[in-house]
C-alpha cells in the first residue's frame, strides 16, 4: 500500500494495490492489516455511499463532534472529486487550514481524514459515485458543518458557474456557519 502524508501530515493518502490484467483488476480496497503496515489505526463501524449526477456538486463541509466524531477513508469508485480536509483542532497548528487531494477511479487513491478534521468535496466528472468508510456511526445531534466557500478558508474549488446560483448545494450546505462562527469541540494533541 502507497501511503503519503499531506501538508497536514495527520491526513493521509493512500493507494492500494490494484492488480491489472485483461480482464480488468482487482483489488483489496480495505486491508486493516495494510494500513497498520504504513501506520494508519481504523477500526470501521459504517460504509456510506454517495451518488452525485452532475459534475461541478459540492457536499461539505462536514463532521461529527465528540462523543461521535468520525474519521473517514474516501475513496471514489466511479468518476473524480477535488476532495478537502479542514483542520478544526483547536490549539493546532494549522487550524483553520486545508489540505486537498484529486481522487479518481482511474487513480484509485483514498485519503484518510482523521477525527477533528471537516470534510467536503466537488464532483470533477458528471456520475461520480463515492465509498467512504467511517469508524463512527452517524448520529444527527452531533452532525455538524461550515460553509464550504468560507473566505477564511482559502480553498480553491474547481467549480464552473453551471448555474445562476452557481455550483450545486444541498439546502443544508448554503446555511452552514462560518469558522469564525464555530466553536470547535476538538482539540489538537501533539504527536507523542
Amino acid at each position: 500500500m502507497y501511503c503519503q502524508s499531506l501538508d497536514i501530515p495527520e491526513v493521509k493518502l493512500l493507494r492500494p494495490v490494484r492488480h491489472d490484467d485483461s480482464r480488468g483488476f482487482f483489488s483489496e480496497v480495505f486491508n486493516r492489516r495494510d494500513l497498520r503496515s504504513v501506520g494508519v489505526e481504523l477500526d470501521l463501524a459504517q460504509e456510506n455511499f454517495a451518488f452525485s449526477r452532475d459534475a461541478n456538486t459540492v457536499r461539505g463541509i462536514h463532521f461529527q463532534i465528540p462523543p461521535f466524531a468520525q474519521a473517514k477513508l474516501v475513496q471514489v469508485i466511479r468518476g473524480a472529486i477535488f476532495d478537502v480536509a479542514v483542520d478544526l483542532r483547536k490549539g493546532s497548528p494549522t487550524y483553520g487550514q486545508h489540505v486537498s487531494a484529486e481522487l479518481s477511479a482511474e487513480n484509485w487513491n483514498q485519503i484518510l481524514i482523521p477525527e477533528g478534521f471537516g470534510h467536503g468535496l466537488c464532483t470533477l466528472e458528471d456520475d461520480t459515485a463515492v465509498l467512504y468508510r467511517v469508524n463512527t456511526h452517524y448520529s444527527a445531534e452531533h452532525d455538524q458543518g461550515i460553509r464550504w466557500d468560507d473566505p477564511d478558508l482559502a480553498i480553491d474549488w474547481p467549480v464552473r458557474q453551471v448555474t445562476k446560483g452557481g455550483p450545486i448545494l444541498s439546502d443544508k450546505d448554503k446555511a452552514q456557519p462560518l469558522l469564525a462562527d464555530f466553536d470547535s469541540p476538538f482539540v489538537y494533541e501533539a504527536p507523542a
